[in-house]
């Protein structure tokens, strides 16, 4: 187990704001990209343009797509993880893959990797919604580390989590030493909703699990994507999927610095005193322009699809760049699409 580097903060912002303006810069040259600029989603939030340049595509051979997070590398580039098991390398500016690598299990076995964060060293944190498990890889795809996992979180049987309902975010808090993995659904036995989201901290080379927080998502939402802020708060993606209608998506502000500790709570009613992560909602994504989008299936705007990665990439004149991505599930009714949007917060 190697010990970990100092991160530098500094750096990381310059890389990041680089990323922005080159993806910002390079989006009217992208087949298949909006690019109209100050369309408002709400008051809070503006989409600058739109790209499906990796839409059905292959690298390497392997498929470009399934997309389930994003990071931004400390050169500057995008890091994005598909849930097939694969991680990409992808250019800043033109969001065309630069490298892949396969991803595995202590045993070779693929993973459902659905969580990411380039962590100050340049190693992968990937989370994985199987078993679930956060493990930390070099870039070349080896595994360094696993993280331990309390029980309750730990698919059913083994603990109360449903299948496919585990750990979808993955984010590093400030300051580089506690990382935190959201819950997709709630736990058997919590009240719909409320999901768990658990922290580590770095203590002596390792991750050792800390506080456990409880967010509250939207009635028939599951939470795909959290993404942490300088000032400890967090942007969350909420989505949900009904049939016949299409997704509904929507970003929320978060603020778990107040909120109670769970890892000693076995069952949450909502009822229960516990105070919940306090959320503001910042956009429904139904409500941006569609910027000429089209969807290959029933959607209430035709711009939305399965969105479930996202990463802050700089900040402009008070604004955040964030960039979102949806997960295509390798399917023909789907499209792998990248959204570049500012958000004031």
């Amino acid at each position: 187990m190697r010990l970990r580097n100092i991160r530098t903060v500094l750096a990381t912002a310059t890389a990041g704001l680089a990323a922005a303006t080159c993806l910002t810069a390079a989006a009217p040259a992208d087949a298949g990209t909006g690019t109209q600029s100050g369309h408002a989603c709400s008051p809070s939030v503006a989409i600058e343009g739109f790209s499906d340049a990796l839409d059905k595509t292959t690298y390497q051979g392997t498929y470009a797509g399934n997309f389930s997070a994003l990071a931004v590398d400390r050169n500057g580039d995008l890091a994005a993880v598909s849930d097939r098991s694969a991680l990409f390398t992808l250019d800043r500016g033109t969001l065309q893959p630069k490298s892949v690598v396969a991803l595995a299990d202590e045993s070779g076995a693929a993973l459902d990797s659905e969580g990411l964060v380039v962590d100050g060293d340049g190693t992968r944190l990937i989370s994985s919604e199987t078993e679930p498990s956060v493990r930390r890889y070099s870039r070349d795809g080896k595994i360094l580390d696993r993280l331990p996992v309390p029980a309750s979180l730990q698919v059913a049987p083994a603990g109360r989590a449903v299948t496919n309902g585990t750990f979808e975010g993955l984010t590093m808090l400030p300051g580089g030493r506690t990382l935190l993995a959201s819950m997709e659904y709630a736990l058997s036995g919590d009240a719909p909703g409320i999901v768990r989201w658990q922290t580590w901290t770095w203590h002596h080379g390792t991750f050792e699990p800390g506080a456990q927080y409880a967010y509250q998502a939207d009635p028939g939402l599951g939470v795909p994507e959290v993404t942490a802020l300088p000032d400890g708060r967090l942007l969350v993606l909420e989505r949900g999927f009904t049939s016949g209608v299409g997704n509904t998506v929507r970003l929320y502000l978060a603020d778990p610095r107040r909120a109670t500790d769970t890892g000693g709570t076995d069952t949450l009613t909502g009822q229960d005193g516990v105070r919940l992560v306090k959320k503001t909602l910042l956009a429904d994504l139904v409500n941006c322009p569609s910027l000429g989008a089209t969807a290959k299936q029933p959607q209430p705007n035709p711009l939305l699809d399965n969105i479930e990665g996202m990463v802050v990439t700089g900040r402009t004149k008070g604004r955040l760049h964030v960039l979102l991505v949806s997960d295509d599930n390798q399917n023909a009714a789907q499209t792998t699409r990248f959204y570049d949007l500012r958000v004031r917060i």
